[in-house]
């Protein structure tokens, strides 16, 4: 898009209310509107109010950007002869949130002048930007927002301008993935979402997500990592001994799905923690191996094994589980008896920490948000578009704040219960 450089002329500016009938802000959008629906003007659109408006407020701002770099006002004598002056202005056309805006940029005769509100070559506002990554975060495709940005706002945005902007996040996410590390984390989880990536053919590549609960009742992402189906001991070995050189010490409980070599790979890095098979990955790897009409009938046949009051206690409803089911359904008896030196850890502590494991809502409501948006895109060409998506689903979870807020209040109970259970472990975070 070229830049046409164009001599200063005179512009009709609007009337100076004097102080004396001064408008409030309310009063002063009345009076625009009112204008506009008198001329015929769209408040929105092309060539509408508020393109108008951001035109004249960018132009307002760079001729006070102009005024403090020279030194003295427009027209003022005071510039005659300072060894500089405004020299017209060059026209540019910018990508703002109401559309694309035609505004004219001063020139100074020296060529020093560097606007700030809209640099050299800048051809969006950061709002644009913001808008193309919260649009990627969500799942659309580059084509997708491209299409959008023009239908909703009348704004031309190649695919590789989008490209561009969303390709920023990867610095962000490089500076993320190495930021440091609390001491302790008193629970963390560990879960995969499988999506297909195109390296010479379309497969399905694990990508491990690894989120904290913090000492202070927070959810907290640490990272994520691809693998690439060989996972095992020395793979999650140097997951953890990353996370431990980021600043982890210590890890009270560790909660994942069964993955091969992990509970080896923590004894290793954390020789105290406790690994616990997610319960709620256990009864739904269970319904696979269940009939349709049969799920409501086996979550009610284990509730009792995963509520028992002990080990030895939860052991007797499973025997009578695998009574009444074993023959039917085998698969499901072998699954929780391949799972059970997993499973039967949290049953020794008290309830308020059993919710805290158990319950599957951050881990889910994260695994949702990251799903929606990778299931939206198909596949992806390389691994990096892929951890790029998820990435940037990740860094738009919880915008409003109010379900850290609701983590935090629920916090007190467990936190007393981690203090006893694991006593002198988690008190220097929590001091």
């Amino acid at each position: 898009m070229s830049e046409t450089i164009v001599e200063a002329e005179a512009v009709v500016e609007p009337a100076v209310v004097p102080a004396a009938e001064a408008v409030s802000d309310d009063q002063l959008i009345g009076m625009l509107v009112d204008r506009a629906r008198t001329e015929g003007l769209q408040l929105t659109g092309e060539g509408g109010l508020l393109q108008q408006l951001t035109k004249r407020v960018l132009e307002s701002a760079l001729e006070g950007e102009i005024t403090d770099h020279l030194g003295y006002d427009k027209h003022d004598a005071e510039g005659r002869n300072s060894g500089n002056s405004r020299n017209g202005t060059r026209g540019k056309t910018v990508l703002t949130d109401v559309g694309p805006v035609e505004v004219r940029v001063p020139r100074d005769v020296a060529g020093t002048f560097e606007p700030q509100i809209v640099k050299k070559r800048q051809r969006r506002l950061s709002g644009v930007d913001e808008m193309v990554l919260s649009l990627s975060a969500k799942g659309l495709t580059h084509g997708e927002i491209s299409a959008h940005l023009a239908e909703v706002y009348g704004a031309e945005v190649s695919k590789a301008t989008i490209t561009t902007i969303t390709d920023k996040v990867m610095e962000g996410m490089a500076e993320w993935s190495n930021r440091p590390l609390d001491r302790v984390y008193p629970v963390l989880f560990v879960d995969a979402i499988n999506v297909k990536i195109r390296d010479g053919q379309v497969a399905n590549r694990p990508i491990y997500v690894v989120m904290a609960v913090t000492a202070e009742g927070h959810r907290d992402i640490l990272g994520i990592w691809a693998g690439d189906g060989g996972e095992g001991a020395k793979y999650w070995l140097h997951v953890f001994t990353e996370l431990k050189n980021r600043g982890v010490d210590d890890v009270l409980m560790l909660v994942c799905d069964g993955l091969k070599g992990l509970p080896q790979a923590v004894e290793t890095v954390w020789p105290r923690t406790i690994v616990q098979t997610c319960v709620v990955h256990l009864l739904r790897n269970s319904f696979r191996y269940a009939a349709r009409q049969d799920w409501d009938k086996i979550a009610k046949a284990l509730k009792p094994v995963y509520t028992a009051p002990s080990a030895d206690a939860a052991e007797e409803r499973f025997l009578e589980f695998q009574e009444a089911w074993g023959r039917k359904y085998p698969a499901i008896v072998k699954l929780w008896s391949d799972a059970w030196a997993e499973f039967v850890p949290f049953l020794s502590y008290d309830v308020e920490i059993r919710k805290v494991i158990c319950s599957t809502n951050a881990i889910e409501s994260v695994n949702a948000r990251i799903r929606k948006a990778v299931r939206a895109r198909g596949h992806f060409p390389n691994e990096a578009a892929a951890m790029k998506c998820v990435y940037m689903a990740l860094m738009s979870l919880d915008p409003t704040g109010k379900g850290r807020k609701r983590w935090t209040m629920r916090w007190k109970a467990p936190l007393n219960d981690f203090q006893i259970e694991f006593e002198g472990r988690l008190t220097p975070a929590a001091s």
